[in-house]
Protein backbone atom coordinates (compact mmCIF):
# COMPACT_ATOMS: atom_id res chain seq x y z
CA UNK A 1 0.00 0.00 0.00
CA UNK A 2 1.33 3.58 -0.63
CA UNK A 3 0.86 5.80 2.60
CA UNK A 4 0.22 8.45 0.81
CA UNK A 5 -3.35 7.10 0.36
CA UNK A 6 -3.83 7.86 4.00
CA UNK A 7 -5.22 11.24 4.66
CA UNK A 8 -3.06 12.21 7.25
CA UNK A 9 0.15 10.87 6.35
CA UNK A 10 -0.42 13.02 2.73
CA UNK A 11 -1.15 15.98 4.25
CA UNK A 12 1.78 15.99 6.58
CA UNK A 13 3.91 15.08 3.54
CA UNK A 14 2.89 17.74 1.69
CA UNK A 15 3.28 20.22 4.31
CA UNK A 16 6.76 19.02 5.24
CA UNK A 17 7.95 19.20 1.11
CA UNK A 18 6.98 22.82 1.33
CA UNK A 19 9.13 23.58 4.34
CA UNK A 20 11.74 21.63 2.30
CA UNK A 21 11.32 23.66 -0.45
CA UNK A 22 12.07 27.13 1.75
CA UNK A 23 14.70 26.04 3.41
CA UNK A 24 16.24 25.38 0.14
CA UNK A 25 15.57 28.49 -1.09
CA UNK A 26 16.63 30.32 2.18
CA UNK A 27 19.93 28.53 1.74
CA UNK A 28 20.45 29.63 -1.95
CA UNK A 29 19.15 33.12 -0.64
CA UNK A 30 21.97 33.26 2.04
CA UNK A 31 24.38 31.71 -0.11
CA UNK A 32 24.29 34.07 -3.22
CA UNK A 33 23.86 36.82 -0.53
CA UNK A 34 27.60 36.74 0.46
CA UNK A 35 29.00 34.84 -2.79
CA UNK A 36 30.63 38.80 -3.78
CA UNK A 37 32.18 39.45 -0.35
CA UNK A 38 35.53 39.77 0.06
CA UNK A 39 36.36 35.87 1.53
CA UNK A 40 33.40 34.59 -0.60
CA UNK A 41 34.68 30.82 -0.01
CA UNK A 42 35.10 30.90 3.41
CA UNK A 43 31.49 33.31 3.67
CA UNK A 44 29.62 30.71 1.84
CA UNK A 45 31.01 27.72 4.08
CA UNK A 46 30.02 29.76 6.64
CA UNK A 47 26.44 29.60 5.59
CA UNK A 48 26.17 25.91 5.56
CA UNK A 49 28.36 25.95 9.27
CA UNK A 50 25.39 28.08 10.47
CA UNK A 51 22.83 26.22 9.39
CA UNK A 52 24.18 22.66 10.29
CA UNK A 53 25.66 23.28 13.91
CA UNK A 54 22.66 23.60 15.39
CA UNK A 55 21.31 20.11 14.44
CA UNK A 56 24.81 19.53 16.11
CA UNK A 57 24.57 21.05 19.29
CA UNK A 58 20.57 20.49 19.97
CA UNK A 59 19.61 17.21 17.50
CA UNK A 60 20.29 14.94 20.69
CA UNK A 61 18.59 17.18 23.26
CA UNK A 62 15.49 17.94 20.91
CA UNK A 63 15.30 14.31 20.44
CA UNK A 64 14.77 13.64 24.58
CA UNK A 65 12.30 16.10 24.44
CA UNK A 66 10.43 14.60 21.20
CA UNK A 67 10.52 11.10 23.37
CA UNK A 68 9.48 12.92 26.63
CA UNK A 69 6.80 16.25 25.24
CA UNK A 70 4.27 15.98 23.30
CA UNK A 71 5.31 15.30 19.52
CA UNK A 72 3.05 17.22 17.84
CA UNK A 73 2.88 20.14 20.09
CA UNK A 74 6.38 20.48 19.76
CA UNK A 75 6.40 20.72 16.30
CA UNK A 76 3.86 23.43 16.14
CA UNK A 77 5.58 25.36 18.44
CA UNK A 78 8.57 25.23 16.70
CA UNK A 79 6.61 26.01 12.93
CA UNK A 80 5.64 29.24 15.13
CA UNK A 81 8.67 30.19 16.37
CA UNK A 82 10.35 29.59 12.51
CA UNK A 83 7.61 31.56 11.10
CA UNK A 84 8.46 34.63 13.32
CA UNK A 85 12.48 34.03 12.73
CA UNK A 86 11.88 34.13 8.91
CA UNK A 87 9.56 37.01 8.47
CA UNK A 88 11.85 39.13 10.66
CA UNK A 89 14.74 37.88 8.11
CA UNK A 90 12.23 38.55 5.42
CA UNK A 91 11.83 42.31 6.19
CA UNK A 92 15.50 43.31 7.29
CA UNK A 93 17.18 41.75 4.56
CA UNK A 94 14.68 44.10 2.06
CA UNK A 95 15.67 46.95 4.42
CA UNK A 96 18.87 46.56 3.42
CA UNK A 97 20.15 46.15 6.77
CA UNK A 98 21.49 42.37 6.49
CA UNK A 99 25.36 42.19 6.98
CA UNK A 100 27.29 38.64 6.33
CA UNK A 101 27.20 38.55 10.07
CA UNK A 102 23.62 38.77 10.70
CA UNK A 103 23.01 37.00 8.02
CA UNK A 104 24.23 34.32 9.51
CA UNK A 105 22.76 34.75 13.16
CA UNK A 106 19.62 34.22 11.39
CA UNK A 107 20.81 31.19 9.13
CA UNK A 108 21.89 30.19 13.12
CA UNK A 109 18.53 30.73 14.68
CA UNK A 110 16.68 28.74 11.69
CA UNK A 111 18.82 25.62 11.96
CA UNK A 112 17.97 25.31 16.13
CA UNK A 113 14.56 25.21 14.98
CA UNK A 114 15.70 22.37 12.11
CA UNK A 115 17.02 20.92 14.85
CA UNK A 116 14.35 20.38 16.80
CA UNK A 117 11.98 19.55 13.63
CA UNK A 118 13.91 16.53 11.87
CA UNK A 119 14.54 14.30 14.67
CA UNK A 120 11.05 15.08 15.94
CA UNK A 121 9.18 14.46 12.14
CA UNK A 122 10.86 11.27 11.72
CA UNK A 123 9.79 9.73 15.10
CA UNK A 124 6.16 10.94 14.47
CA UNK A 125 6.37 9.11 10.87
CA UNK A 126 5.59 5.77 12.23
CA UNK A 127 2.74 6.96 14.34
CA UNK A 128 1.22 7.40 10.69
CA UNK A 129 2.13 4.92 8.95
CA UNK A 130 2.04 0.92 9.77
CA UNK A 131 5.90 -0.89 10.51
CA UNK A 132 5.51 -3.09 7.12
CA UNK A 133 4.72 0.33 4.91
CA UNK A 134 8.23 2.05 6.91
CA UNK A 135 10.35 1.17 4.26
CA UNK A 136 8.40 3.12 1.81
CA UNK A 137 7.40 6.09 3.88
CA UNK A 138 11.33 6.22 4.45
CA UNK A 139 11.39 6.67 0.50
CA UNK A 140 8.98 9.20 0.40
CA UNK A 141 10.66 10.86 2.65
CA UNK A 142 13.78 11.06 -0.13
CA UNK A 143 11.49 11.93 -2.39
CA UNK A 144 10.05 14.69 -0.66
CA UNK A 145 13.43 16.13 0.56
CA UNK A 146 14.84 15.84 -3.27
CA UNK A 147 12.00 17.35 -4.72
CA UNK A 148 11.98 20.18 -2.65
CA UNK A 149 15.91 20.07 -3.47
CA UNK A 150 15.21 20.38 -7.07
CA UNK A 151 12.58 23.07 -7.50
CA UNK A 152 13.30 24.76 -4.38
CA UNK A 153 17.06 25.88 -5.12
CA UNK A 154 15.55 26.59 -9.38
CA UNK A 155 12.80 28.86 -8.19
CA UNK A 156 14.82 30.43 -5.81
CA UNK A 157 17.63 31.32 -8.33
CA UNK A 158 14.96 32.72 -10.52
CA UNK A 159 13.54 34.91 -7.62
CA UNK A 160 16.84 35.95 -6.35
CA UNK A 161 18.02 37.17 -10.23
CA UNK A 162 14.23 38.45 -10.75
CA UNK A 163 13.21 39.82 -7.09
CA UNK A 164 16.02 39.29 -4.53
CA UNK A 165 17.36 37.31 -1.87
CA UNK A 166 14.56 39.25 0.63
CA UNK A 167 11.87 37.49 -0.95
CA UNK A 168 13.18 34.18 -1.04
CA UNK A 169 13.21 34.52 2.77
CA UNK A 170 9.90 35.49 3.00
CA UNK A 171 9.10 32.57 1.24
CA UNK A 172 10.80 30.45 3.39
CA UNK A 173 8.84 32.13 6.49
CA UNK A 174 5.49 31.37 4.61
CA UNK A 175 6.05 27.53 4.40
CA UNK A 176 6.59 27.34 8.06
CA UNK A 177 3.49 28.30 8.11
CA UNK A 178 2.32 25.46 6.05
CA UNK A 179 3.73 23.00 8.25
CA UNK A 180 1.64 24.21 11.24
CA UNK A 181 -1.38 24.57 9.31
CA UNK A 182 -1.19 20.81 8.54
CA UNK A 183 -0.11 19.97 12.05
CA UNK A 184 -3.50 21.61 13.44
CA UNK A 185 -5.07 19.54 11.39
CA UNK A 186 -4.00 16.39 12.77
CA UNK A 187 -5.42 15.06 16.10
CA UNK A 188 -2.40 12.78 17.54
CA UNK A 189 -4.12 9.36 19.21
CA UNK A 190 -3.80 9.70 22.95
CA UNK A 191 -0.52 7.34 23.51
CA UNK A 192 -0.60 5.54 26.40
CA UNK A 193 3.06 5.21 28.50
CA UNK A 194 4.26 5.45 32.12
CA UNK A 195 1.77 7.48 34.41
CA UNK A 196 4.64 10.48 34.82
CA UNK A 197 6.61 11.63 32.58
CA UNK A 198 10.73 10.91 32.39
CA UNK A 199 13.04 13.70 33.56
CA UNK A 200 14.87 15.64 30.57
CA UNK A 201 18.67 14.28 32.23
CA UNK A 202 17.39 10.64 32.63
CA UNK A 203 15.72 10.74 29.19
CA UNK A 204 19.09 12.24 27.22
CA UNK A 205 21.48 9.79 29.16
CA UNK A 206 19.02 6.31 28.33
CA UNK A 207 18.74 7.67 24.32
CA UNK A 208 22.82 7.63 24.40
CA UNK A 209 23.09 4.57 26.17
CA UNK A 210 20.69 2.87 23.44
CA UNK A 211 22.96 3.78 20.72
CA UNK A 212 26.34 3.30 22.47
CA UNK A 213 25.29 -1.06 22.67
CA UNK A 214 23.88 -0.69 19.54
CA UNK A 215 26.42 -1.96 16.71
CA UNK A 216 23.78 -1.48 14.03
CA UNK A 217 23.45 1.78 15.01
CA UNK A 218 27.29 2.81 15.91
CA UNK A 219 28.29 1.00 12.01
CA UNK A 220 25.05 3.26 10.21
CA UNK A 221 26.90 6.22 12.31
CA UNK A 222 30.17 5.40 10.54
CA UNK A 223 28.73 4.52 7.17
CA UNK A 224 27.36 8.24 7.50
CA UNK A 225 30.19 10.18 8.39
CA UNK A 226 32.46 8.34 5.45
CA UNK A 227 30.24 9.16 3.07
CA UNK A 228 28.70 12.87 4.04
CA UNK A 229 32.12 14.13 5.00
CA UNK A 230 33.37 13.77 1.64
CA UNK A 231 30.13 14.24 0.18
CA UNK A 232 29.38 17.72 2.33
CA UNK A 233 31.83 19.17 -1.03
CA UNK A 234 29.14 20.16 -3.13
CA UNK A 235 26.32 21.42 -1.13
CA UNK A 236 29.22 23.79 0.43
CA UNK A 237 31.01 25.13 -2.44
CA UNK A 238 28.91 24.52 -5.47
CA UNK A 239 28.21 28.51 -5.39
CA UNK A 240 31.84 28.95 -5.96
CA UNK A 241 31.92 26.46 -9.13
CA UNK A 242 28.80 27.88 -10.64
CA UNK A 243 30.39 31.60 -10.28
CA UNK A 244 34.29 30.80 -10.44
CA UNK A 245 34.08 27.69 -12.61
CA UNK A 246 30.97 27.96 -14.87
CA UNK A 247 30.89 31.79 -14.68
CA UNK A 248 26.77 31.30 -13.87
CA UNK A 249 24.83 33.31 -12.19
CA UNK A 250 21.57 32.40 -9.44
CA UNK A 251 19.59 31.13 -12.32
CA UNK A 252 22.43 29.06 -13.27
CA UNK A 253 23.19 28.11 -9.66
CA UNK A 254 19.93 27.24 -8.84
CA UNK A 255 20.24 24.75 -12.47
CA UNK A 256 23.20 22.66 -10.88
CA UNK A 257 21.01 22.26 -7.42
CA UNK A 258 18.35 21.23 -9.48
CA UNK A 259 20.41 18.50 -11.30
CA UNK A 260 21.08 17.56 -8.08
CA UNK A 261 17.78 16.86 -7.19
CA UNK A 262 16.62 15.17 -10.43
CA UNK A 263 19.13 12.23 -9.77
CA UNK A 264 18.44 12.31 -5.86
CA UNK A 265 14.50 11.70 -7.43
CA UNK A 266 14.99 9.39 -10.43
CA UNK A 267 16.79 7.30 -7.52
CA UNK A 268 13.71 7.51 -5.41
CA UNK A 269 11.77 6.26 -8.08
CA UNK A 270 14.37 3.44 -8.29
CA UNK A 271 14.47 2.49 -4.63
CA UNK A 272 12.18 -0.45 -4.66
CA UNK A 273 14.36 -1.75 -7.47
CA UNK A 274 17.30 -1.11 -5.75
CA UNK A 275 16.53 -2.68 -2.64
CA UNK A 276 15.53 -5.79 -4.00
CA UNK A 277 18.58 -6.03 -6.24
CA UNK A 278 21.18 -4.67 -4.05
CA UNK A 279 22.44 -5.89 -0.56
CA UNK A 280 23.12 -2.47 1.85
CA UNK A 281 26.83 -3.51 1.04
CA UNK A 282 26.57 -3.72 -2.36
CA UNK A 283 24.57 -0.55 -2.37
CA UNK A 284 26.98 1.46 -0.13
CA UNK A 285 30.06 0.19 -2.56
CA UNK A 286 28.39 1.23 -5.93
CA UNK A 287 27.13 4.71 -4.41
CA UNK A 288 30.69 5.89 -3.07
CA UNK A 289 32.24 4.54 -6.76
CA UNK A 290 29.41 6.94 -8.47
CA UNK A 291 29.51 9.62 -5.87
CA UNK A 292 33.70 9.92 -6.34
CA UNK A 293 33.67 9.85 -10.09
CA UNK A 294 31.36 12.54 -10.33
CA UNK A 295 33.18 14.99 -7.83
CA UNK A 296 36.33 14.13 -10.41
CA UNK A 297 34.47 14.82 -12.95
CA UNK A 298 33.42 18.42 -10.97
CA UNK A 299 36.84 18.98 -10.89
CA UNK A 300 38.82 18.24 -13.76
CA UNK A 301 35.73 18.72 -16.65
CA UNK A 302 34.31 22.38 -15.76
CA UNK A 303 32.20 22.33 -18.36
CA UNK A 304 28.18 22.47 -17.95
CA UNK A 305 27.10 19.96 -20.46
CA UNK A 306 29.94 17.21 -17.82
CA UNK A 307 28.94 18.74 -14.51
CA UNK A 308 25.32 18.27 -15.01
CA UNK A 309 24.92 14.99 -16.04
CA UNK A 310 27.78 14.47 -13.06
CA UNK A 311 25.51 16.12 -10.74
CA UNK A 312 22.20 13.97 -11.62
CA UNK A 313 24.88 10.86 -10.75
CA UNK A 314 25.62 12.05 -7.76
CA UNK A 315 22.17 12.99 -6.73
CA UNK A 316 20.68 9.47 -7.25
CA UNK A 317 23.87 8.19 -5.31
CA UNK A 318 23.32 10.62 -2.30
CA UNK A 319 19.75 9.92 -2.00
CA UNK A 320 20.04 5.80 -2.37
CA UNK A 321 22.02 5.76 -0.01
CA UNK A 322 20.81 7.94 2.75
CA UNK A 323 17.58 6.70 2.13
CA UNK A 324 18.73 2.98 3.00
CA UNK A 325 20.64 4.03 5.90
CA UNK A 326 17.31 5.88 6.87
CA UNK A 327 14.96 3.42 6.47
CA UNK A 328 17.83 0.72 8.27
CA UNK A 329 17.09 2.91 11.45
CA UNK A 330 13.47 3.77 11.21
CA UNK A 331 13.27 -0.18 11.41
CA UNK A 332 15.75 -1.00 13.84
CA UNK A 333 14.61 1.82 16.69
CA UNK A 334 12.14 0.82 18.96
CA UNK A 335 9.53 3.93 19.79
CA UNK A 336 10.15 4.54 22.96
CA UNK A 337 13.66 5.54 22.17
CA UNK A 338 13.14 6.55 17.80
CA UNK A 339 13.26 10.22 18.28
CA UNK A 340 16.48 10.02 20.47
CA UNK A 341 17.71 7.26 18.02
CA UNK A 342 17.01 10.13 14.98
CA UNK A 343 18.81 13.19 17.21
CA UNK A 344 22.19 11.20 17.45
CA UNK A 345 21.64 10.90 14.00
CA UNK A 346 20.95 13.60 13.09
CA UNK A 347 23.91 15.14 15.04
CA UNK A 348 26.12 12.53 12.78
CA UNK A 349 24.76 13.79 9.95
CA UNK A 350 24.88 17.78 10.48
CA UNK A 351 28.42 17.21 12.38
CA UNK A 352 29.63 15.52 9.26
CA UNK A 353 28.05 18.33 6.58
CA UNK A 354 28.92 21.23 8.56
CA UNK A 355 33.09 19.82 9.01
CA UNK A 356 32.74 18.88 5.94
CA UNK A 357 32.10 22.18 4.69
CA UNK A 358 34.35 24.13 7.26
CA UNK A 359 37.41 21.71 5.85
CA UNK A 360 36.68 22.08 2.06
CA UNK A 361 36.20 25.87 2.48
CA UNK A 362 39.65 26.42 4.00
CA UNK A 363 41.11 23.63 1.51
CA UNK A 364 40.00 25.87 -1.13
CA UNK A 365 40.84 28.85 0.44
CA UNK A 366 44.53 27.63 0.52
CA UNK A 367 44.79 26.16 -2.91
CA UNK A 368 42.05 25.80 -5.41
CA UNK A 369 38.54 24.13 -6.26
CA UNK A 370 39.50 22.06 -8.32
CA UNK A 371 42.25 20.35 -5.68
CA UNK A 372 39.25 20.26 -2.97
CA UNK A 373 37.14 18.34 -5.59
CA UNK A 374 39.84 15.44 -6.11
CA UNK A 375 41.03 15.50 -2.14
CA UNK A 376 37.08 14.81 -1.29
CA UNK A 377 37.18 12.21 -4.61
CA UNK A 378 40.00 10.26 -2.73
CA UNK A 379 38.61 10.50 0.65
CA UNK A 380 34.89 9.39 -0.81
CA UNK A 381 36.75 6.32 -2.74
CA UNK A 382 38.82 5.69 0.63
CA UNK A 383 35.42 5.37 3.02
CA UNK A 384 33.81 3.27 0.34
CA UNK A 385 36.76 0.94 0.52
CA UNK A 386 36.09 0.06 4.31
CA UNK A 387 32.65 -1.84 3.95
CA UNK A 388 33.81 -5.39 4.98
CA UNK A 389 35.14 -3.38 8.22
CA UNK A 390 31.75 -1.74 9.03
CA UNK A 391 28.83 -3.66 7.63
CA UNK A 392 25.42 -2.22 7.77
CA UNK A 393 22.77 -5.65 7.63
CA UNK A 394 18.84 -5.56 6.73
CA UNK A 395 16.70 -5.29 9.67
CA UNK A 396 13.10 -5.97 7.76
CA UNK A 397 12.80 -9.16 10.10
CA UNK A 398 13.79 -7.71 13.41
CA UNK A 399 10.54 -7.34 15.96
CA UNK A 400 10.86 -3.78 17.57
CA UNK A 401 7.14 -4.22 18.84
CA UNK A 402 6.97 -3.67 23.01
CA UNK A 403 6.94 -6.49 24.92
CA UNK A 404 6.20 -6.79 28.43
CA UNK A 405 7.18 -10.45 29.34
CA UNK A 406 9.03 -9.83 32.76
CA UNK A 407 6.58 -10.70 35.53
CA UNK A 408 5.47 -8.06 38.17
CA UNK A 409 8.70 -7.72 40.84
CA UNK A 410 7.92 -8.77 44.08
CA UNK A 411 8.97 -6.73 46.84
CA UNK A 412 8.04 -6.18 50.28
CA UNK A 413 9.77 -2.79 50.66
CA UNK A 414 7.92 0.33 48.76
CA UNK A 415 11.26 2.10 47.29
CA UNK A 416 10.83 5.58 45.70
CA UNK A 417 11.59 5.84 42.39
CA UNK A 418 14.51 7.60 42.59
CA UNK A 419 15.81 5.17 44.75
CA UNK A 420 19.10 3.45 43.52
CA UNK A 421 21.00 1.79 42.16
CA UNK A 422 19.30 -1.21 41.59
CA UNK A 423 21.00 -4.22 41.41
CA UNK A 424 18.92 -7.49 39.65
CA UNK A 425 20.27 -10.72 40.08
CA UNK A 426 18.88 -13.83 37.95
CA UNK A 427 20.15 -17.23 38.90
CA UNK A 428 19.90 -20.16 36.20
CA UNK A 429 20.78 -24.00 36.58
CA UNK A 430 22.66 -25.04 33.41
CA UNK A 431 23.52 -28.73 32.49
CA UNK A 432 27.29 -28.90 31.38
CA UNK A 433 25.86 -30.26 27.61
CA UNK A 434 24.25 -26.63 27.29
CA UNK A 435 27.07 -24.25 28.90
CA UNK A 436 28.56 -22.98 25.98
CA UNK A 437 25.17 -22.01 24.17
CA UNK A 438 23.83 -20.69 27.48
CA UNK A 439 26.82 -18.26 27.38
CA UNK A 440 26.78 -17.18 23.74
CA UNK A 441 22.80 -16.97 23.87
CA UNK A 442 23.55 -14.85 26.93
CA UNK A 443 25.53 -12.08 24.79
CA UNK A 444 22.17 -11.42 23.26
CA UNK A 445 20.99 -10.81 26.67
CA UNK A 446 23.99 -8.39 27.43
CA UNK A 447 23.21 -6.16 25.04
CA UNK A 448 19.20 -5.93 25.51
CA UNK A 449 19.85 -5.06 29.09
CA UNK A 450 22.72 -2.28 28.35
CA UNK A 451 20.34 -0.81 25.63
CA UNK A 452 17.69 -0.67 27.34
CA UNK A 453 19.13 0.90 30.55
CA UNK A 454 21.69 -0.97 32.52
CA UNK A 455 24.81 0.37 33.10
CA UNK A 456 27.03 -2.63 34.03
CA UNK A 457 26.40 -6.04 33.40
CA UNK A 458 27.70 -9.27 34.24
CA UNK A 459 27.73 -13.29 34.26
CA UNK A 460 29.38 -15.19 37.10
CA UNK A 461 29.66 -18.90 37.65
CA UNK A 462 29.36 -20.30 41.11
CA UNK A 463 33.07 -22.40 41.91
CA UNK A 464 31.07 -24.81 44.66
CA UNK A 465 27.96 -25.44 42.17
CA UNK A 466 29.25 -25.06 38.49
CA UNK A 467 25.67 -25.48 36.91
CA UNK A 468 24.56 -22.45 38.74
CA UNK A 469 25.20 -19.28 36.21
CA UNK A 470 24.42 -15.56 38.15
CA UNK A 471 23.58 -12.55 35.57
CA UNK A 472 23.89 -9.62 37.40
CA UNK A 473 22.98 -5.99 36.22
CA UNK A 474 22.96 -2.98 37.83
CA UNK A 475 20.03 0.13 37.03
CA UNK A 476 20.88 3.72 37.92
CA UNK A 477 17.04 4.04 40.01
CA UNK A 478 13.83 2.27 40.45
CA UNK A 479 12.08 4.27 37.97
CA UNK A 480 14.88 2.89 35.21
CA UNK A 481 14.07 -0.46 35.78
CA UNK A 482 10.28 0.05 35.61
CA UNK A 483 10.57 1.29 32.20
CA UNK A 484 13.24 -1.15 31.10
CA UNK A 485 10.28 -3.68 32.77
CA UNK A 486 7.32 -2.20 30.63
CA UNK A 487 8.01 0.41 28.15
CA UNK A 488 11.67 0.12 26.49
CA UNK A 489 11.73 -4.16 25.75
CA UNK A 490 10.95 -5.34 22.34
CA UNK A 491 10.05 -8.49 20.94
CA UNK A 492 13.49 -9.45 19.49
CA UNK A 493 14.70 -8.85 23.29
CA UNK A 494 12.27 -11.17 24.30
CA UNK A 495 13.13 -13.54 21.79
CA UNK A 496 17.02 -13.36 22.76
CA UNK A 497 15.87 -14.05 26.49
CA UNK A 498 13.85 -17.10 25.33
CA UNK A 499 16.46 -18.35 23.82
CA UNK A 500 19.21 -18.16 26.97
CA UNK A 501 16.44 -19.49 29.22
CA UNK A 502 15.57 -22.34 27.05
CA UNK A 503 19.08 -23.52 27.69
CA UNK A 504 18.33 -23.86 31.70
CA UNK A 505 16.84 -25.68 33.77
CA UNK A 506 13.21 -23.64 34.80
CA UNK A 507 13.16 -20.37 34.47
CA UNK A 508 15.74 -17.99 36.19
CA UNK A 509 15.51 -16.90 40.25
CA UNK A 510 15.29 -12.73 39.99
CA UNK A 511 16.22 -10.85 42.76
CA UNK A 512 16.34 -6.94 43.36
CA UNK A 513 18.46 -5.50 45.29
CA UNK A 514 18.28 -1.62 46.62
CA UNK A 515 21.44 0.52 48.56
CA UNK A 516 20.84 -0.80 52.48
CA UNK A 517 22.04 2.93 53.94
CA UNK A 518 18.56 3.85 51.37
CA UNK A 519 17.08 7.22 53.95
CA UNK A 520 13.87 5.37 53.09
CA UNK A 521 14.67 1.84 54.79
CA UNK A 522 16.42 4.01 57.71
CA UNK A 523 13.76 5.40 58.89
CA UNK A 524 11.03 2.98 58.15
CA UNK A 525 9.20 5.34 55.57
CA UNK A 526 7.71 3.95 52.27
CA UNK A 527 6.14 4.93 48.79
CA UNK A 528 3.80 3.20 46.79
CA UNK A 529 4.11 3.28 43.27
CA UNK A 530 2.43 2.11 40.28
CA UNK A 531 4.94 0.02 37.52
CA UNK A 532 4.20 2.56 34.75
Amino acid sequence: MNPLRDRVFRSLWIAVLASNAGTWMQTVGAQWLVVREPNAATWVSLVQVATMTPVLLLALPSGALADVLDRRLLLLAVQIGLFSTGAALSVLTWLGLMPPGLLLFFTFLLGVGQALTLPTWQAVIPEVVPREELPTASALGAVNTNLARSAGPAVAGLIVAQVGSAAVFGLNALSYAVFAAALLRWHRPRRTGPSHPQRFGPALRAGEHYVRYAPVVTRLLARVVLFVLPGSVVWGLLPLVAHQELGLGATGYGILLAALGVGAIIGALLMPRIRRGLSPGKLIVLAGLVYGVALVVVALVPQRAAVIPALIAAGLAWMTLVSRMNATLQLFLPNWVRARGFGIYQVVFAGSQAVGALVWGQVTALSSLRVTFLAAAAAMLSGTATVRLLPVYEQDGADRSPAIFWPEPHIMLQPHLDDGPVLVTAVYRVDEPHVDSFIKAMEAVRGSRLRTGASRWGLFRDGATPDKFTEIYQMPTWDEYLRQRAGRLTGSDEEAERKATSLARGPAEVTHLFPADSAEWRQGRSIRITPP
